[in-house]
């Protein structure tokens, strides 16, 4: 006996041949089903071409990226430490991509605006987030936010990391982080402290439960009118990248009491560390990343991985990074997974304080 599926043929294609013998009495599907099941087959194997068409375009995209300018986007305004990381990196990318990195620059909201942006954009290599420490951990548990820092990125590169320093006006009575620290314990309404972006905030909370101290903290638009308003003597201290307080330590308008790390930095050698100085473990890294948006082809991670650490390997770009304070990650550091693992466990050790602290947005 023949299949129905014949009958379904005739009765679609009047022109089709027919075995003669075949009768809608023989078969036990109606002309209904056996247009409904070939419907199905139909659809199921044009489903099928079209996945195969779109892993091939894909697989064949990540084989030619980039083919285009690739975009860089900085959580802050033109002009800061972020920025000029971004632009000596992203300078120097081009020649390993054959293509430019175009920075950009979108400001707002301690930097969540931006990495927001990115996340939203399509999985294909072609816009790229760069932050740090505030951007990518520290703002998962400061604000509301709809996307998840830790599960909705690839992570790029770690490029560079600058410690923190505790630093002061002139005028301030102490001469070391433990006289710091008595001198705010005896005046609980004198002190104040400079705060303007997310980790100098948590880290000015972070000290006061880890100290016992009071001391107002004053919010800035930036580092920069903070660190003028600390040379004038409107605020007391001031916690800062390298970076930003070398300029100023150096040409004596403020006073460096610790810097929050394991060692000294190369810059300045007269710093104390915590430990050192009577606050052991007390550390904050200001660390910067890359990271693209969730489901971005390995292969395409790997070549964007390979042209930032060639961009760390130039030499005037190491250069001109460690003029800015930073401190450029050792090539066997710059793996994709070990930032993976440093943003995870940032994450596991601020947010708890933040949370204890209840450090929110306003």
């Amino acid at each position: 006996m023949f299949s129905p599926v014949f009958d379904h043929l005739q009765f679609a294609h009047p022109n089709a041949i027919v075995p003669a013998c075949w009768s809608p009495e023989a078969s036990r599907y109606s002309r209904v089903e056996i247009l409904d099941r070939a419907a199905r087959i139909v659809l199921l194997a044009t489903g099928a071409l079209a996945i195969v068409s779109v892993a091939g375009l894909t697989a064949s995209s990540a084989q030619t990226y980039p083919s285009h300018p690739v975009k860089m986007v900085v959580p802050f305004a033109a002009g800061g430490p972020t920025d000029a990381i971004a632009r000596i990196i992203a300078q120097r990318m081009r020649a390993p991509l054959g293509q430019p990195v175009i920075v950009e620059n979108v400001a707002g909201a301690d930097g969540s605006t931006a990495v927001g942006r990115v996340i939203r954009s399509a999985a294909d290599g072609y816009t790229i987030s760069i932050g740090n420490i505030a951007t990518h951990v520290l703002n998962g548990e400061f604000y509301a936010l709809d996307y998840d820092l830790l599960n909705d990125l690839e992570p790029i590169a770690l490029v560079v990391s600058a410690p923190a320093l505790i630093v002061t006006n002139k005028s301030v009575p102490a001469s070391d982080l433990r006289g710091l620290i008595g001198w705010l314990k005896e005046n609980p309404t004198t002190g104040s402290a400079g705060v303007f972006a997310t980790w100098s905030r948590v880290f000015g909370v972070h000290l006061q439960n880890s100290t016992g101290t009071v001391f107002q903290l004053v919010p800035y638009r930036g580092a920069a009118p903070a660190m003028l308003d600390l040379i004038a003597g409107h605020i007391n201290i001031m916690f800062d990248q390298a970076g930003d307080a070398l300029p100023h330590l150096r040409g004596g308008d403020i006073k460096a009491f610790a810097v929050a790390a394991k060692s000294r930095l190369q810059m300045a050698p007269d710093v104390p560390t915590v430990d050192e100085a009577g606050l052991p473990g007390f550390y904050l890294s200001i660390w910067h990343g890359l990271w693209a948006p969730k489901g971005t082809p390995k292969t395409v991670i790997d070549k964007l991985n390979s042209a930032v650490a060639l961009a760390l390997a130039d030499p005037e770009a190491r250069k001109q990074l460690i003029e800015l304070g930073q401190e450029i990650t050792p090539p066997d550091q710059q793996a994709p997974e070990q930032l993976r693992a440093l943003q995870r466990a940032e994450a596991e050790k601020w947010w708890p304080i933040m949370k204890q602290a209840n450090i929110k947005a306003p």
